[in-house]
């Protein structure tokens, strides 16, 4: 039985996100593991480093599928790239351990945001990025950034309800980079509650036009209350750019 690893590359835009569903065919797991199954005549389970919601984008996810084919990886993967849909393309293929999984034995993830902050919108932008007009004082949110970076509880900043697992994690850096009228977030992390980048970038924002204080962090950690933080912006600017092993 071979082990074989996978880094994906797609735009999540039609999507429903990364973990396939029983009533539609619309998921990138799907998708992969319908075209898998075709080629490997048999049927093929992926396991994914982790979920991405609908409309996230990935240039660096991974996941690893077991199987007994003799295929050549380069022709595996060309077969893939070749019926899969032109928005999910497989990088690479890798024969791994058979202990190696994809999910549990990831050490940590790096995520990108994107905000189109400019009064006018982009045609091209839109898909990748979350338009804010108003303007942003990015010291600001820089000084957040330096308060959210460490280890904390970040029940605040999750939209999950109740969970007997820690909700602890450690981000080990934040930055924010101007690129003409896009910024881009980097988020690095050891692992990331749900929606929690998207939940932490709509507190950012807030605190970007000046209806939060960075010192706002620091309560949000103390309450825990999710209602205490700014909005869940949209997912089409939120990227997963490479899981660390």
């Amino acid at each position: 039985m071979r082990n074989i690893k996978m880094t994906i590359e797609y735009d999540g835009s039609r999507y429903l996100g990364w973990q396939k569903l029983g009533d539609s065919d619309k998921t990138i797991q799907g998708k992969i593991e319908n075209i898998l199954s075709e080629m490997t005549k048999t049927t093929s389970d992926i396991i994914g480093s982790g979920r991405t919601d609908a409309g996230t984008h990935a240039r660096g996810q991974i996941a690893n599928f077991k199987t007994t084919s003799n295929m050549e990886l380069i022709a595996m993967r060309d077969h893939l790239n070749t019926y899969l849909p032109r928005d999910i393309v497989v990088k690479k293929l890798e024969e791994v351990p058979e202990r190696f999984h994809a999910r549990y034995n990831a050490t940590g993830k790096q995520y990108s945001y994107y905000v189109w902050n400019t009064p006018v919108p982009s045609a091209f932008e839109r898909t990748y990025s979350y338009h804010h007009p108003e303007q942003l004082d990015v010291t600001k949110m820089n000084e957040a950034c330096k308060i959210l970076t460490g280890t904390h509880d970040f029940i605040g900043f999750s939209s999950l309800k109740k969970t007997k697992k820690s909700t602890v994690r450690t981000i080990k850096e934040i930055t924010i980079h101007k690129e003409g009228d896009l910024l881009h977030f980097t988020f690095i992390g050891d692992g990331f509650l749900y929606k929690m980048i998207r939940i932490i970038m709509g507190t950012l924002l807030e605190i970007g036009i000046g209806k939060m204080s960075p010192e706002h962090i620091d309560t949000l950690f103390e309450s825990g209350i999710r209602s205490d933080a700014g909005m869940t912006v949209p997912a089409q600017g939120l990227f997963l750019d490479e899981v660390f092993y």
